[in-house]
């Protein structure tokens, strides 16, 4: 897969690297902070619906370029797994936060309050989603120093 000449894999891998973190932080404090959960429910379902597509492109991507370059193989031995290991957090990630807009209600952006409901999931959903968040953090992490280091040395 490459983009005019260049490899898509690099170029797919900075979009990965700023949403997945971005997504992340935005359910650290959409669990944490339940008056701003009006304002941040759907950024947070599409940073992580788009960080998982992301992931999924940057993985296949890798694959590919791998396929082009076999010689790569023992190098990136490690990255591959941390890779694979990413996307499928940030698989999961999207799930979670999907539950989680659905779940933690919080207040409404409406004078009137309408539309604001609380579930009886509120609490275990937020633990999830704060778990699953750094969980994206550290996998995202992972993933890019195996990258970086199979690169850079």
């Amino acid at each position: 897969m490459e983009l005019n000449g260049v490899p898509l894999h690099p170029l797919v891998v900075h979009a990965v690297v700023v949403l997945g973190p971005l997504a992340a932080l935005t359910g650290l404090v959409y669990a944490a902070v339940p008056k701003w959960r009006w304002l941040l429910r759907w950024p947070l379902v599409v940073l992580a619906v788009v960080a998982a597509g992301a992931s999924v492109l940057a993985t296949q991507s890798g694959e590919a370029l791998l396929e082009s370059r076999p010689e790569l193989a023992p190098i990136v031995e490690d990255h591959e797994e941390s890779g694979e290991l990413m996307r499928n957090v940030a698989l999961g990630y999207a799930v979670l936060s999907a539950l989680a807009a659905w779940a933690l209600g919080g207040v409404s952006a409406l004078a009137s309050g309408k539309g604001a409901r609380e579930t009886r999931f509120g609490v275990p959903v937020a633990v999830l989603l704060a778990v699953g968040a750094v969980a994206l953090l550290v996998t995202a992490y992972l993933a890019g120093d195996s990258g970086a280091r199979a690169v850079w040395g």
